[in-house]
């Protein structure tokens, strides 16, 4: 079959099209923006790219367009594929029914740590000889790729999947998980997000509630306990097996039943089960939220059959994953950070992990965070209030908001969002002027860590740079 990706640099749809090529399909694709290291990744594979949407494409006469939701009314390849009546539909539902199809198919759902965990997850799983495939919303270090097929489902069934609650397409508007049909999901978190679909949290609980509809009653569900919006969903209903992670430690066998840690100042933390130790997990990462990452993926691997003690020797060898507080470089003992995080629980779990790191290595220096807007919520200003909140224990801090009336920009006022921060805060609308202060600023022994959802204009290169310069 030839399929066509509409939205082929999306990270979703740019792993969907490497799963499509390994399954023996032709792939071709085409997008508006293109960066590393989707656009890399996909010339890798010798997938075909075509700029732009330009309704001609129509020429290359594909089997079906599967149709990313990037993609709306009035974008011009899309109204000719209407207008002729050709094939279409979306990538989650093309994924549910060529790939995931026949297969042990293990979803990690939540707000924020669905990339880190699954990659927790796949790599616990290829450690541990089960040889998965996988699907995740950034390249794990131990993998070097976002998608991986692994296989006939005799060789190895299992899949694991970074499963979003956004919508699937224009004109599907259910979430992605919905199309995966999952035996092991994990909801690792849930607050509100997605202000361009979603009005409030009700309205992600009941899409979180399907996903929960979805699975069979042999499938499990791994819940985390500290959430009071995933007790809410699991209130309305659940006819899977259940377990919860991130309960109270030391409660004994038979008491308060579920995944619980304990950390320790070095990172370490010991895992529990039931109230009876499985081992300690000890490795590179840090903070909280990383450790109930990887509590979450040892409960998931388990029920598939792997041992936690197993599960436990795999994360000591664990790399994380790009744009996960990735090291770029340093310059002048300056060492400069990349992070995915964008809202403002992740941007305060960021600067918090960030913070633990340099005390257990006992190395001083400040935190300078730089940080873009730039998702659809942050763009709408619906957290803007919480903004100043999340970059508090920050030393100092760059906010970038790029000028205009373009969908690129931010409908409000960014320094206005960073005023309770005082004279640590600034916020700039040019980005040269934004790289010359932060290298000014910038003491040897400093930590610059940005933190985007997108590429942000290579910033990273630039204030390395600007540095050695």
């Amino acid at each position: 079959m030839h399929i066509h990706i509409l939205g082929i640099c999306g990270t979703f749809m740019g792993g969907l099209a490497v799963l499509a090529k390994a399954a023996g399909h032709r792939v071709t694709g085409c997008d508006q923006n293109v960066y590393p290291p989707m656009s890399t990744q996909l010339k890798a594979q010798g997938i075909d790219l075509i700029a732009g949407f330009d309704a001609n494409q129509t020429a290359l006469a594909p089997d079906l367009y599967v149709i990313g939701n990037v993609v709306s009314r009035g974008n011009p390849l899309m109204e000719a594929i209407l207008d002729q009546g050709l094939p279409y539909t979306s990538g989650p539902q093309w994924m549910g029914e060529h790939i995931l199809q026949k297969r042990w198919v293990l979803a990690v759902a939540g707000t924020h740590g669905k990339t880190t965990t699954a990659s927790m997850l796949a790599w616990i799983l290829e450690d541990t000889g089960y040889a998965p495939g996988f699907l995740i919303g950034g390249v794990p270090l131990n993998f070097g790729i976002s998608a991986r097929l692994s296989g006939s489902t005799e060789d190895s069934p299992f899949f694991v999947i970074e499963a979003d609650e956004y919508d699937t397409a224009f004109f599907d508007k259910r979430s992605k998980f919905v199309h995966y049909h999952a035996k092991t999901v994990v909801l690792n978190n849930l607050e509100y997000d997605h202000a361009d679909i979603f009005p409030d949290l009700a309205a992600i609980e009941a899409q979180f509630h399907h996903l929960v509809r979805t699975v069979p009653g042999i499938g499990r569900v791994l819940v985390n306990a500290r959430e009071p919006a995933l007790a809410r969903v699991m209130a309305r209903g659940c006819w899977s097996q259940t377990e919860a992670f991130g309960v109270e430690a030391g409660a004994g066998a038979g008491s308060n039943q579920g995944w619980a840690l304990n950390t320790h100042d070095d990172g370490s933390f010991d895992v529990l089960f039931n109230g009876v130790g499985q081992g300690t997990v000890t490795w590179a990462l840090g903070g909280e939220h990383n450790c109930m990452n990887a509590l979450a993926a040892i409960a998931a691997a388990r029920h598939i059959g792997v041992v936690p003690a197993h599960a436990i020797a795999a994360l000591a060898k664990f790399g994380n994953v790009r744009r996960r507080m990735e090291l770029r470089g340093c310059a002048r003992r300056v060492a400069v950070y990349d992070d995915f995080a964008h809202h403002p629980t992740a941007i305060a779990t960021t600067v918090a992990g960030l913070r633990k790191q340099l005390q257990q290595s006992t190395k001083n220096g400040r935190i300078l965070a730089v940080l873009e807007p730039r998702s659809n919520t942050m763009k709408l200003g619906t957290m803007k209030q919480a903004l100043a909140g999340s970059l508090v224990d920050a030393d100092m801090v760059f906010g970038y908001g790029a000028p205009g009336s373009g969908k690129e920009a931010l409908g409000w006022n960014l320094g206005e969002a960073l005023a309770p921060l005082g004279s640590k805060a600034m916020a700039f609308d040019d980005m040269t002027q934004l790289v010359q202060a932060i290298v000014q600023a910038a003491q040897p022994g400093d930590h610059v860590l940005v933190m985007s959802n997108g590429g942000f204009g290579g910033i990273h290169q630039k204030i390395l740079d600007a540095l050695a310069a």
